[in-house]
């Protein structure tokens, strides 16, 4: 018997399969695409490696993000979920004309794209993170704190009297 995952993964399936999470794409395509984005976990750049020890561990006015992350057909460098902020680090090899229909579809989808270089990233890393930053503080929260699915160590979770922990 199939796991739920391997279900999902068949090659055979219908279109638009994906656990509710399929955007309208393939089994098949979901998973390339995912694919995709561990093979770029694995091997950041180095100004994408900088920005993510800049940004993890909820280090910066304690927002947390994900890098790497995929949201529908596409990859984004880094994702603050609770902000619906996209944080792209662009380099030379990025294309504008291709980025500006990208950054429309995920505006459609309900993010905010924030792009910064790779060359401001190396030159002044306390800048980005200060616009970052202010990013942050301009967007509205997707939803209510805690979390909806708290990380597995209970950050987030809230007790019954005051908001404090149980």
């Amino acid at each position: 018997m199939l796991s739920a995952r391997d279900m999902d993964r068949r090659t055979n399936s219908p279109p638009l399969q994906g656990r509710g999470k399929g955007w309208g794409l393939s089994a098949a395509r979901n998973a390339d695409i995912a694919g995709f984005a561990r093979g770029m976990r694995r091997e950041p750049t180095e100004p994408e490696k900088r920005l993510w020890r800049a940004l993890s561990r909820s280090q910066v006015g304690g927002y947390k993000f994900r890098r790497q992350a995929v949201i529908g057909p596409f990859i984004a460098d880094f994702l603050c979920p609770q902000k619906a902020l996209v944080v792209e680090v662009d380099g030379e090899t990025h294309d504008v004309d291709t980025d500006r229909g990208r950054d429309a579809a995920l505006r459609r989808m309900g993010f905010i794209v924030l792009h910064v270089t790779n060359a401001d990233v190396m030159r002044n890393l306390q800048g980005v993170v200060t616009s970052v930053l202010s990013a942050l503080h301009e967007a509205p929260d997707r939803w209510a704190r805690p979390h909806p699915n708290p990380s597995p160590e209970g950050e987030g979770l809230q007790g019954p009297i005051g908001g404090q922990r149980a």
